[in-house]
Order: C-alpha cells, then structure tokens, then sequence
C-alpha cells in the first residue's frame, strides 16, 4: 500500500514537474524571426513623454541589446492610430520583435474593450505574419487598470505573444520615478527598459 502511495505521489510530481516546464517558456511564434530591428510600437509611454530626449525606455533597452531598437512611440496613440501607421512604422522597417505599448488612451477615450482588443489582435497578426515576434505590454498597476492585464494576458496567450505585465508597478506610486501622476521620469523609464529586457532575453539572438 506504501510503495503503491509513493508511486502515486512520484507520477503527481513528475507530472507537475513537466507541466511546469512546458509553461517556462510557452511557445513564441517567429521565434526564428530573421529580422534586424526591434522596435517599440506604443504611445506616450513609449514615446518617453516626461523625460528629456534619449531618456525615454526605447533609448535605455537599446544599451542592454545587440540589435537596434527603434522608437516608435506617439504621444496619445490608441489602437486605432497605431493600426493606421503599422505598416509604415512597424512592417517596413524589417522588425525581428515588435514591443506593442498600447491600450491606455483607448480606456482614457472610453474605447469598447472588445474594439480595442480587436485592434490589438488585428496588430499582432500582422505583425506575426511579416515574420516578426510580438511582446505585448501591460501598463497596469494594483488595481489600475486591472480589467486590462486579464484581457492582455489572454490575447498573447492565444495569438503566440510573450506577455509583460505591469510594467508601471512600482512606477506611479513612487515620486522618485515618474513625472507625473502616470507616466515615468528618465529613472522610471529605466526601470521599464529593464523589465521588458528581462522578459525578452530569452528570445533575444545571442
């Protein structure tokens, strides 16, 4: 009864054990991505708004990685607007992995959650289908924005995207690091720059 319990108790672990493995690192579309640039695709977060030129997260990531990275940032940009430059900003410029920063100025213009999910969708395929990897990123914080995280977390989850939440956390309620009630200062940026780095390593061409 004894060896019958422990045989049963190793298939538990051995069954966890691989089930943890295969969530380490989910699988990526276009992890061969053969593209030269990353670039940041997003709005006044990723535009640096706040911060003096080059101090923005885009400038910061591109010290910690062996490609160029590209700031494709614009102030007040929702989904809509980014759809509407994708092709230009995004597409024509031989991305390897596409940072999407977006989604907070649809709350703030009280956007429909399923057009701006949509939109994002309708982004990452795209960008998928140029042959690129797609980080999709979280602005929430606590409680702000919550509803948002969950939405973010399941569109990655079903479109291949790595997924990296809350990259303000911290931020917006430390006065050391933003420049206003929501968006960072040069030292805040530079906190976002090392998260996203960290959550993209792994992807990176070494």
């Amino acid at each position: 009864m004894k060896r019958n319990r422990l045989l049963f108790v190793g298939l538990i672990v051995f069954v966890a054990f691989i089930g943890l493995s295969g969530c380490a690192k989910r699988e990526i579309k276009n992890v061969n991505s053969q593209g030269k640039n990353i670039i940041c695709l997003g709005d006044s977060i990723t535009f640096g708004y706040g911060a003096d030129p080059g101090e923005d997260y885009p400038t910061a990531l591109g010290k910690m990685v062996n490609l160029p990275v590209i700031n494709a940032g614009i102030d007040g940009d929702t989904t809509v607007e980014a759809l509407q430059r994708l092709e230009a900003d995004v597409l024509a410029k031989e991305p390897f992995l596409v940072i999407v920063e977006l989604s907070g100025n649809d709350f703030i213009k009280k956007f429909p959650k399923k057009q701006t999910i949509d939109n994002l969708k309708e982004i990452i395929q795209r960008i998928q289908a140029k042959g690129a990897m797609v980080a999709l990123v979280d602005i929430s914080a606590g409680m702000f924005l919550s509803e948002y995280r969950k939405l973010l977390s399941k569109v990655a989850r079903e479109e291949g995207a790595m997924f990296i939440p809350s990259i303000l956390g911290g931020i917006i309620t430390n006065p050391s690091m933003k420049s206003d009630f929501l968006h960072p200062n040069a030292v805040g940026y530079k906190l976002v720059a090392q998260r996203i780095y960290q959550a993209i390593k792994p992807y990176l061409k070494q």
